[in-house]
């Protein structure tokens, strides 16, 4: 139930922020023209103090009444316009961060979207779903959130507090030179601290995944628990989940509280004290009221700074280990991968050749459990295999290996003079092929058939895309879905629920065989799909399936899992596994004669 990756926070630094590097060299032109109109609406905010000293020193000076009044409404003239280019400054960065935080957000999305659904299902083993919807949603809001406005909001008043110092420095320079000295002792133990919240951020954002992935799972699975009366555990379990993520929420928000009050509180007591040496300055007449008033604003800006930082360092802590998640994930590389240099299958017209040859499997997740043994199977084009055989006995290991899905063991020190251990299409092995063709020449219909949150029309043109209106009613017909999608309140325009929640098992199984009749591949692959139906939907249903296995005869090669023996009597041949063995291969006639693990099987349902 719960994610079996591993939890704990990671040591990193906000130098983790550099993985959105490659989603941001993109837009390096906005990126610069944002930067730019940060620095102008900085200068434009340090050019204050320095404006408001003119207006003390140079504007009250005593002199006529006359003269005082226009130099005082020239200053403030100057004023104001310091304060348009501000606001027009300030509303372009903004405007500039905003966008850029939402197209790196949306492309950050797009790209781990992209990339989960590439993973082969070896990732999906030691991975939830709920994980990686919360990487999507929670983790990428807080990256939005630091690009689009905090880490802007952080280098203007980096900007805003470095040239405060400098001015600072420069008309105050011996007691500047203290404070800044002092300043040395405030930065050491807030890295401290800040190394702390960055641990806590990153355990409970990981806390908060746990419960998305509990959330996630029991959603998908509500009928099942509610028939056991599990709602109050299942709450209980979600509870204990969103309370972890609390405490955890809790002990990162302490040690940032900590840390923006010891910023502020530091930085103001040095402050306060160089601003006190300057009004001592003031009285001996070593410096002018003008000069003092700049020295107060200047002071005014470190200080908010310095305020605003702090709080933004927190937020940057905590996009580091969102970013650091996210990074992680688009790290994961699926060991089945295309060939540099892929063969093509040649279309022939015909079925496929399929052969496995000697083949060997074992899942990553059970390496001591050999799924495959040796096997080795024959599939001439345009014929119809049914593969039979106990559960587990590695039926639906040869539809996962067949569309690569897994790739097959390496045989070490096997013997030169042997062919490669290997599956091949029409004598090309599966590995050299690119995986869209290879799978672009196979259709599966799963036990389980999967509906999306579509229309009728839309889910069965899922097999072919382009297909037109009259070939998805066509591939309808011959699934025997037409009859009971033309009698939906809107007919193949009808919503199907998630899930197809709307429709019974066997409606879904149709539409599911449809689906792959309108793809019609070379190499067709049926999962047993009336294993789980009542009486009349199976006998709808095996139509379906007798009707795409024996639609374009000899242009399919057929490959059938049959859990009842009676579904599949009429395939060419059979063949029955066991352990992952071959162990018997004919007709049903001819292993019905044989008296051995075929005929038992038969003989425990047809005598039922």
């Amino acid at each position: 139930m719960a994610s079996s990756r591993d939890t704990s926070p990671s040591t990193g630094a906000p130098r983790s922020l550099s993985g959105l590097l490659p989603f941001l060299r993109p837009y390096r032109a906005r990126l610069a023209l944002a930067f730019l109109f940060l620095l102008l609406a900085a200068v434009a905010t340090l050019a204050f103090p320095m404006a408001l000293r003119t207006l003390i020193d140079g504007g009250l000076a005593p002199q006529n009444r006359g003269a005082t009044a226009l130099g005082l409404r020239n200053h403030f003239l100057a004023l104001f316009g310091v304060a348009i280019m501000l606001g027009l400054f300030s509303s372009a960065r903004f405007y500039m961060v905003s966008w850029l935080g939402e197209r790196v957000t949306a492309d950050l999305r797009n790209a781990v979207y992209a990339h989960v659904l590439r993973q082969s299902p070896e990732f999906f083993e030691t991975t939830q779903s709920g994980e990686v919807l919360s990487r999507l949603t929670t983790d990428t809001t807080l990256v939005q959130t630091v690009v689009g406005s905090s880490l802007s909001m952080g280098l203007r008043n980096a900007v805003v507090g470095g040239g405060a110092i400098v001015m600072l420095v420069w008309t105050n320079p011996r007691i500047m030179a203290i404070v800044l000295l002092m300043l040395v002792v405030v930065v050491l133990p807030a890295m401290w601290i800040g190394r702390r919240v960055r641990k806590l951020s990153r355990a409970s954002q990981d806390r908060v995944a746990d419960s998305s992935a509990i959330a996630a799972e029991v959603l998908n699975a509500v009928p099942v628990v509610q028939s056991f009366t599990a709602e109050a555990r299942e709450s209980t379990r979600f509870a204990k989940a969103t309370q972890n993520a609390f405490e955890t929420a809790v002990h990162r928000s302490r040690a940032r509280a900590l840390l923006v009050a010891f910023i502020i509180i530091a930085n103001a007591a040095l402050l306060l004290w160089g601003l006190y040496q300057g009004t001592q300055a003031v009285l001996a007449g070593t410096m002018t009221a003008g000069h003092l008033g700049e020295t107060v604003l200047y002071v005014g800006l470190l200080a908010g700074a310095a305020a605003v930082l702090g709080e933004v360092y927190g937020d940057v802590l905590r996009a580091a280990g969102a970013t650091e998640r996210l990074m992680e994930l688009l790290a994961s590389q699926s060991p089945v991968q295309s060939p540099q240099v892929p063969r093509a299958l040649v279309p022939s017209g015909r079925g496929l050749e399929v052969v496995f040859d000697h083949v060997r499997f074992h899942y990553p997740s059970r390496p001591a459990q050999a799924a495959l043994v040796d096997f080795t199977l024959h599939l001439r084009p345009g014929e119809t295999v049914a593969l039979v055989g106990a559960s587990g006995a590695g039926k639906t290991t040869v539809f996962q290996l067949l569309q690569r899905f897994y790739d097959v063991d390496a045989m070490p020190g096997s013997d030169p003079s042997r062919p490669v251990p290997g599956i091949r299409l029409d004598g090309i092995d599966v590995r050299d092929m690119a995986l869209e063709d290879l799978r672009q020449r196979i259709g599966t219909v799963p036990q389980d058939a999967v509906i999306f949150s579509a229309t009728a029309l839309e889910n069965i043109r899922y097999g072919r895309p382009d297909a037109s209106n009259d070939e998805v009613r066509a591939a309808a017909r011959d699934a025997f879905a037409h009859d009971f999608l033309s009698a939906l309140p809107e007919g193949y325009d009808t919503f199907l629920g998630e899930r197809g929640v709307r429709l019974s098992g066997g409606q879904r199984q149709r539409i599911a065989i449809a689906r792959a009749m309108l793809k019609n591949p070379p190499l067709l692959l049926l999962d047993e799909a009336t294993s789980a139906l009542d009486a009349e939907s199976e006998r709808m249903v095996q139509a379906a399936l007798d009707s795409a296995m024996q639609s374009h005869a000899g242009q399919r090669t057929t490959l059938v899992i049959a859990h009842r023996l009676a579904t599949v009597q009429n395939a060419d041949r059979i063949v029955v596994l066991d352990h992952g063995r071959v162990v018997e291969e004919g007709t049903h006639s001819e292993l019905i004669a044989r008296g051995e693990t075929y005929a038992r099987l038969a003989a425990l349902q047809f005598t039922v």
